[in-house]
Parts: C-alpha cells; sequence; structure tokens
C-alpha cells in the first residue's frame, strides 16, 4: 500500500502542497483530481522522489521510502507515465521499451508477451522510432515501457492529454484490466472528469495544494466532485 502522511512540498518560496494525506491499495485505483496548478503533478513528484518533499511521510509496502531518490523507488516497483510521455523520439520502439531493463534481474531483461497483450500496434512497430508514432501510440509506449520493470505501483499522469477518443476508450480498458489483476495499485491523475470516475475505486480531489475532498468514489457525489474541476 501507498500511504502519503501529510506531505508539504516546496519550489523555493512557493507553497505547492500543504499537508497532503492519501493512500493506494493493490486492486483499485486512486485518481487526483483537480484543476490545472493545484498540486498534482507535484504530488506525483513526491511520490516517485523526482521532487524531494518539504515534510511528511511516504510509506511503500510498510517501509518509509520519503528520503529515498526516484532510482531507488523505481527498484521498489514504483513506475510513473510522466505528463506528455516523454519517450525518447530518436530510439525505436524497442529500444524505448528496453530502457526499462537496468532495473530488471538479468534473467528477468525481456519484454514480456503480456504487454504486447495488452499493446497490439506496439508489436508491429518494434522497428519505428518513438517520435514517428502519434501521440495516442506514444502513450501506449509510456505505459508500456512503465509496466516492463513489473510495477506494483503504477503512477499515471493525465494520460488522457492530447489523444483521440478512441485510444483514450483503449487506454481506460487496459487500465481496468490491469486494476482487476489485483496486485498492482494505481494512481491517476487527470482533469478529464467522465474516464476518471468511470474508472475510480478512491478519489482525491486537490484545490491551492491542499485535499479538499476524499473518499471512495461510490459514495462521492459526482455534482461535489466537479464543482473543484470545473472553472
Amino acid at each position: 500500500m501507498l500511504d502519503v502522511k501529510d506531505v508539504h512540498l516546496h519550489y523555493g518560496a512557493a507553497i505547492a502542497l500543504r499537508g497532503v494525506s492519501m493512500q493506494a491499495r493493490a486492486g483499485q485505483v486512486t485518481c487526483v483530481l483537480g484543476r490545472n496548478g493545484v498540486g498534482k503533478t507535484s504530488l506525483i513528484r513526491a511520490i516517485t522522489g523526482m521532487h524531494a518533499t518539504s515534510s511528511g511521510r511516504i510509506g511503500w509496502e510498510g517501509e518509509d521510502i520519503t528520503g529515498l531518490p526516484a532510482y531507488d523507488r523505481a527498484r521498489r516497483g514504483i513506475a510513473t507515465v510522466p505528463q506528455g510521455r516523454d519517450i525518447f523520439p530518436l530510439l525505436s520502439v524497442r529500444e524505448n521499451l528496453e530502457t526499462g531493463f537496468a532495473l530488471l534481474p538479468r534473467g528477468q531483461r525481456r519484454v514480456r508477451d503480456e504487454i504486447f497483450d495488452l499493446f497490439p500496434v506496439l508489436a508491429q512497430m518494434l522497428d519505428r522510432r518513438g517520435g514517428d508514432l502519434s501521440g495516442g501510440q506514444q502513450q501506449q509506449l509510456a505505459i508500456a515501457r512503465a509496466l516492463v520493470i513489473r510495477p506494483r505501483l503504477l503512477v499515471l499522469d493525465e494520460p488522457t492529454e492530447g489523444i483521440q477518443p478512441s485510444i483514450i476508450k483503449d487506454i481506460g480498458a487496459i487500465i481496468g484490466m490491469l486494476r482487476d489483476q489485483g496486485d498492482m495499485a494505481i494512481v491517476l491523475v487527470e482533469q478529464y472528469f467522465d474516464f476518471a470516475f468511470e474508472l475510480a475505486d478512491n478519489i482525491t480531489v486537490l484545490d491551492r495544494g491542499r485535499v479538499v475532498l476524499a473518499g471512495q468514489a461510490r459514495e462521492l457525489m459526482a455534482e461535489d466532485v466537479r464543482a473543484f474541476i470545473t472553472i
């Protein structure tokens, strides 16, 4: 289980997170919602170790990982799909997928067939450069690359951004399948309300760096959540 407790995060004098707490459990999708600039990406950076917290605690599978660098968290099974995808445009699809091998024991350094079952289009494009793929194909590659390390926590930062509706539907189905396997916790940061609300088991809503609404999705009123997302 991921357990974020009373986390504060600063960028210089600016406060991005103010006492944020949340949890994410295996077999569930925890959605983090909110408008632009309210701290959603900062929370991801705190969870994955991309930015140091000012105070608070981040626990993962019973261990305090607050002070660990990003690569040590990745070795503990925490993978992220960043906003904007951040694939390597000059590397092939195959080479992009293989960038995760450094985190795996030598005997596990292969792209499992299950990944191509989830993303069959990638199997047909292994030798194409990442930069030549469409936006939707790049997003699928970014998710597949994260899955290469066999994560137990998958963190996705706005995976629907700039993606055509048909691919959004496919990505939603894949997130649902990963959740239903039961051995992975998923944190989904989104602004696309309908996509997130359909997938969410739990919801955490941020506003101005604070948690303003949280709970099980089935117990929250959609209108209450939308009030903190719409401008």
